[in-house]
C-alpha cells in the first residue's frame, strides 16, 4: 500500500464534530495504559492458539479463557464461552461473547476479532511465539492477525473507563477462535446465538491500514473458492525408463493443467469469473513490489492498475501439491497427485458459480485425457460496504481525529467470508471493517509484526468511534424532535 494522496469520498451521512480537548484527554489515558496493554498483547502472542486440526487444540481453549479474563477485568460481567457445531457435527472452537446491555433506546455495537492464528511456518528471524519488539514493532505469530484486534477493543474500553466517559451504547464483544480455518461453525453459531449478537454497528477489527501512520477503512473484500484437484493418469506407478515417453506422469500433467488457468500476460483465464469496477485509488507499483518483496526480474501478472488487480479482479494460486520429496525420488512415473487451488473472487461474484466455472475449465482442459476431479471445500462471498452509512461517517471522523489525517477508503484482496453471514443475520447493521495491520505486517508469513504506534492510534480511534456512535444517535433524535 502507499502513502500517496488518497481517495476519501464525502458521505451523505454525518457525525458530530469531535472536541480536540477530548481527543487529547483520551490520548493521554491511552498512553498511560499502553504498557499494560502491550504486556497483555505479549501474553496472548505466547499462546500457540493454532486452529488447524493438526495442532493441539488445548491451546485454542486456553487462549479463549485468557481473552475472557481480559474483558472480565475490563468491567464486563456477562461473559460466556460459547460453541456451535461445525457442518460435520464436530464442535467448533469456543468463542468469547461479552455483553454490556444498551441503555433504553441506545444502539448496540459489536466488536469482533479472532484469537486463533496460522501455523508458524519457516523463515522467522525470532521465535514466532516469543513476542519481540524491534524498532517499534512487535514480532510474533498473531501479533497482527488478529490478536492485535483484541487489544484494540480492550484498550478502547479501558481508556473510556479511565476517562470516565463511557458512552451510551450497548456492547457485544465477539472474539472467535477458528477464523483462520474458515470459521466453519460461524453460520451455526449465528443461528444458535443470534439474540446474544444483535447489533446496530459491527466493528470487524481484522484488516489493514494504508501505510504506517495512515489509517484506512476497508470498503470491499474479495470472495474465495478453495478446493482440491485430483489428477490420475495410471492405476499404479511404473518404471520411468521402461514406460516413459508414451506416458506422462501426473506431476507433468498437473503443470500443464495449471498453465491453462492464466493467459500469457498472467490474467486469470477461467470463463465465468467476473470483474468489479476499477477502484478510485491506485497502489503505486514500485511500492507494491517493495512491500511484497518481489525479486528485481520478476514481472507482475495481469493488466490494469495494481489496486484493480488486487481488489476488483479474480486471482488464482496453487497453495499446495502432493509431490515426492526430491530426496525420496525412486525413478518412477507418478500415477496420482493432488493440488490445493484457491481462487479469490471479485466482490459480487457468486462462489457457487465460480466453483462451477473452475470445474468446467478443468474438465475442458484436462491434458491427455487425464482423470481430473475438482472437490470444492471452503468458499465465501465477497463484500462491498455502504460508504454513506452513519457508522462509516462516525468511523471516518474518529480515525481522522486519532491519526491526524483522513482515513483512506481501500479494498482488500483478501477475504472475510463470515461478513456475508453477518449481513444475512443483521441486514440493518452498519458493518465497519478496520484494522491495525500495515503493508509490513506479513500476516500468515514469517516475521509477522505490528507497529505499536499505529496500535495506540487504533485504540484511541475505537474509543472515539464508540463516542461518535452514541453522539450520532443523540443528534438524530434531536433532529427528529425538531422536525416534529
Amino acid at each position: 500500500m502507499t502513502d500517496q494522496a488518497a481517495h476519501t469520498p464525502t458521505p451523505s451521512a454525518s457525525a458530530p464534530a469531535i472536541d480536540p480537548a477530548l481527543v487529547d484527554r483520551l490520548r493521554g489515558h491511552v498512553d498511560a495504559l499502553f504498557p499494560a496493554l502491550q504486556t497483555d498483547h505479549e501474553a496472548l502472542v505466547r499462546i500457540r492458539s493454532i486452529s488447524a486440526d493438526a495442532y493441539q487444540q488445548a491451546f485454542v481453549v486456553s487462549c479463549s479463557e485468557a481473552v475472557a479474563t481480559l474483558f472480565r477485568e475490563a468491567g464486563i460481567d456477562d461473559i460466556k464461552l460459547l460453541r456451535a457445531p461445525r457442518p460435520d457435527g464436530s464442535p467448533g472452537a469456543p468463542a468469547v461473547v461479552a455483553c454490556k446491555p444498551a441503555p433504553p433506546g441506545a444502539p448496540t455495537v459489536m466488536l469482533y476479532a479472532h484469537y486463533d492464528v496460522q501455523p508458524p511456518g519457516e523463515g522467522w528471524d525470532t521465535d514466532p511465539f516469543t513476542p519481540t519488539v524491534i524498532n517499534g514493532r512487535m514480532y510474533g505469530r498473531g501479533s497482527a492477525d488478529d490478536k492485535v484486534g483484541i487489544i484494540a477493543h480492550l484498550g478502547a474500553l479501558r481508556a473510556l473507563t479511565a476517562v470516565g466517559l463511557f458512552p451510551d451504547v450497548g456492547l457485544t464483544v465477539f472474539i472467535e477462535g477458528e477464523e483462520e480455518v474458515g470459521s466453519p461453525s460461524f453460520s451455526n453459531f449465528l443461528n444458535k446465538y443470534r439474540d446474544n449478537l444483535q447489533a446496530d454497528v459491527i466493528v470487524v477489527a481484522d484488516s489493514a491500514n494504508w501505510a504506517v501512520g495512515t489509517p484506512a477503512l476497508t470498503t470491499s473484500l474479495r470472495g474465495v473458492v478453495e478446493g482440491s484437484i485430483d489428477i490420475d493418469v495410471l492405476d499404479h506407478s511404473v518404471h520411468a525408463g521402461l514406460f516413459g515417453g508414451p506416458l506422462i506422469d501426473a506431476y507433468t500433467v498437473a503443470c500443464r493443467l495449471i498453465a491453462t488457468m492464466h493467459d500469457a500476460d498472467g490474467t486469470v483465464a477461467i470463463d465465468g469469473l467476473v470483474t468489479s469496477p476499477e477502484p478510485a485509488i491506485d497502489y503505486d507499483q514500485a511500492k507494491f513490489r517493495a512491500e511484497a518483496g518481489v525479486l528485481p526480474d520478476t514481472q507482475l501478472a495481469g493488466t490494469g492498475s495494481i489496486s484493480g488487480r488486487l481488489w476488483a479482479k479474480p486471482s488464482l494460486a496453487v497453495l499446495g501439491i502432493d509431490a515426492t520429496p526430491t530426496e525420496q525420488v525412486a525413478g518412477i512415473l507418478t500415477p496420482h497427485t493432488r493440488l490445493t487451488l484457491q481462487v479469490r473472487l471479485a466482490p459480487g461474484q457468486s462462489p457457487a458459480a465460480a466453483s462451477q466455472a473452475v470445474a468446467a475449465h478443468l474438465a475442458k482442459h484436462a491434458p491427455f485425457g487425464a482423470k481430473v476431479t475438482w472437490t470444492p471445500k471452503e468458499n465465501g462471498r465477497g463484500w462491498a460496504a455502504d460508504s454513506d452509512s452513519v457508522g462509516m461517517a462516525a468511523a471516518r471522523s474518529a480515525f481522522a481525529a486519532a491519526w491526524g489525517k483522513d482515513p483512506v477508503d481501500i479494498g482488500i484482496g483478501g477475504s472475510i467470508p463470515f461478513i456475508a453471514d453477518l449481513l444475512d443475520a443483521f441486514p440493518a447493521a452498519s458493518i465497519l471493517v478496520t484494522g491495525v495491520e500495515d503493508p509490513d505486517s506479513r500476516a500468515h508469513g514469517a516475521n509477522e509484526s505490528v507497529d505499536l504506534g499505529d496500535l495506540k492510534n487504533a485504540v484511541l480511534a475505537e474509543a472515539l468511534l464508540l463516542i461518535q456512535v452514541a453522539g450520532t444517535r443523540k443528534a438524530g433524535q434531536t433532529e427528529q424532535a425538531e422536525l416534529t
